[in-house]
């Protein structure tokens, strides 16, 4: 596996190791101890452990997010696409980051099998770019209802470019996300 820096610190771009033969191919998905060690490779602290493992699905145009949970249930999430392929983007949401407010992008696909790390801290949303897309999420953190919360992501002062696309699907909820602030540090 590489593990591969971003212009902001913490997020990670992950590219396993691809076996590919007339069979088809073969990736180990995940491994904690080289988790660990690639993080680690780049100073950065790995998680305990992941405790929950989720999987949603959507069709061409939907967006997801960008959504967190506050302390003490902020997650830390590795996400891939097991199918399909999504616009996968990242908010660095900690105050006292030289990067707050700011944003990272890439695309995740059953394709290019990148995974993205995103520690706690950040936003995060995708854009579904194709039918049927299957996004998996390994996360630090339970789910709890009463810490969620949602930044617009459509927010103009994030500046996210995202991809355009005749039409947009987006959940009530995330339709009424909050603004991002800036705080000022």
């Amino acid at each position: 596996m590489k593990f591969l820096t971003t212009p902001i610190s913490g997020l990670v771009v992950i590219e396993p190791e691809i076996f590919n033969d007339e069979r088809g191919w073969f990736i180990e998905s995940f491994n904690l101890q080289r988790f660990r060690i690639g993080l680690q490779a780049l100073e950065l602290e790995a998680p305990d452990c992941f405790v929950q493992d989720n999987l949603s699905n959507s069709k061409k145009g939907v967006v997801r997010g960008l959504h967190y949970q506050l302390a003490p249930f902020a997650q830390g999430k590795l996400v891939s696409a097991l199918h399909g392929a999504v616009f996968d983007v990242a908010v660095d949401l900690r105050v006292d980051s030289s990067t707050y407010g700011e944003w990272f992008a890439l695309e995740l696909s059953d394709v290019n099998k990148k995974m993205l790390w995103v520690p706690a801290g950040f936003a995060h949303g995708f854009l579904a770019l194709e039918d049927d897309t299957c996004v998996s999420y390994k996360v630090t953190q339970y789910y709890n209802k009463d810490s969620e919360r949602s930044v617009l992501w459509s927010d103009t002062s994030l500046g996210i470019q995202w991809p355009a696309l005749s039409e947009y699907f987006i959940s009530d909820k995330d339709k009424s996300a909050s603004a991002f602030l800036k705080l000022s540090g």
